[in-house]
């Protein structure tokens, strides 16, 4: 029975990578649930099965992909002796092209206007990233490295600015390329956290 489940959980994950891969390239509205399929290897009966809807799938994908996200930077921030060092390290990957699950995201935003399952989800992914933030300015303000700031608020205020410039990175907006949109939020850091 366990290997039973073991390859239902393996085959589920190779759906929610083709899903975040499929979605990400064509938008959710152009994503059959073939093509998702297609790209597992499967067939759209079992995507179904595990899933039960597009919008479902949306939420689960961005959730797998924000899961390895985490567990990658948890790996390295562990690394990083400094909060600053470990604040610029988010940072960086969260900028786009470093940071590939941005259409995920573009579509979840998208849905949460009028999906009351999406939009929960979206707060709860949103508040994760915010607490990981404000994590690492608290640690910063024990160690003495960063002054006496509202944790909370930096962190949101740094999350909207990362937000906001990354969508117009992946919408190629002339003015803000990657490294504009790293400097404009490392410069932001340093100001408001000494």
């Amino acid at each position: 029975m366990a290997k039973k489940s073991t390859y239902s959980n393996e085959r589920r994950q190779v759906i929610l990578e083709a899903a975040a891969l499929v979605i990400g390239k064509r938008g959710l509205c152009d994503t059959r649930i073939a093509d998702i399929a297609e790209q597992a290897g499967t067939s759209a009966a079992l995507v179904m099965y595990y899933f039960e809807s597009k919008d479902r799938l949306l939420t689960e994908a961005l959730t797998h992909s924000e899961d390895r996200f985490y567990s990658q930077a948890f790996n390295k921030l562990t690394t990083l002796v400094s909060a600053r060092e470990q604040l610029t390290h988010l940072i960086e990957i969260s900028i786009p092209p470093e940071a590939d699950d941005w259409p995920l995201w573009i579509e979840l935003w998208s849905r949460g206007l009028r999906d009351p399952e999406a939009a929960k989800k979206r707060a709860l992914l949103d508040r994760r990233w915010r607490w990981t933030i404000a994590d690492v300015v608290r640690t910063g303000q024990r160690s003495g490295e960063f002054g006496d700031v509202d944790a909370d608020d930096f962190s949101l205020r740094i999350a909207a600015l990362i937000d906001g410039l990354a969508l117009q990175v992946v919408l190629e907006d002339e003015e803000v390329t990657p490294d504009k949109m790293r400097t404009v939020c490392v410069d932001f850091v340093r100001r408001e956290l000494t």
